[in-house]
């Protein structure tokens, strides 16, 4: 797939993580017509922001690993989808109009390195086809945790 081929090869790239990560953010958007993306760096207890590319800024550039649906994603090596979000107590706010997320960890070496974060103004916007397109593009991008 050319997407995947051409998000390898920005994440594999030059320029520091956070300029890689915003042609990414921004190229993930314009290919796929998701409304909000997200990219994070993940610690061993925290969650920060990257880059991201949509109508705002996110709510919370800096979190927690213990917080909303990245907690669970991180804690699992999974995806953590939520079709719903105002009816799912797990949701950390991040754009106030976004109706379903999904967060697709970025493992390298067994460990979630970081996470991309897709939003929907819509509810039900994830289905499983959807979900694996994710989790390939997110496959693509451990290139910019490389040491």
């Amino acid at each position: 797939m050319k997407l995947l081929e051409q998000l390898a090869a920005i994440a594999a790239g030059t320029g520091s993580r956070r300029e890689r990560a915003s042609a990414i953010a921004a190229r993930i958007v314009t290919t796929t017509g998701a409304r909000w993306v997200g990219i994070y760096s993940v610690t061993d207890e925290t969650v920060v922001n990257e880059a991201w590319h949509g109508p705002a800024a996110p709510a919370h550039p800096r979190f927690p690993v213990t917080a909303g649906l990245t907690s669970y994603c991180i804690r699992t090596k999974s995806v953590a989808v939520s079709n719903d979000v105002a009816a799912d107590p797990r949701y950390l706010t991040n754009q106030t109009d976004s109706g379903s997320e999904l967060i697709v960890p970025i493992v390298v070496d067994d460990r979630v390195v970081g996470t991309l974060d897709v939003e929907s103004d819509g509810i039900g916007a994830f289905d499983g086809e959807l979900i694996a397109l994710f989790q390939r593009v997110a496959s693509s991008l451990a290139p910019l945790w490389a040491s």
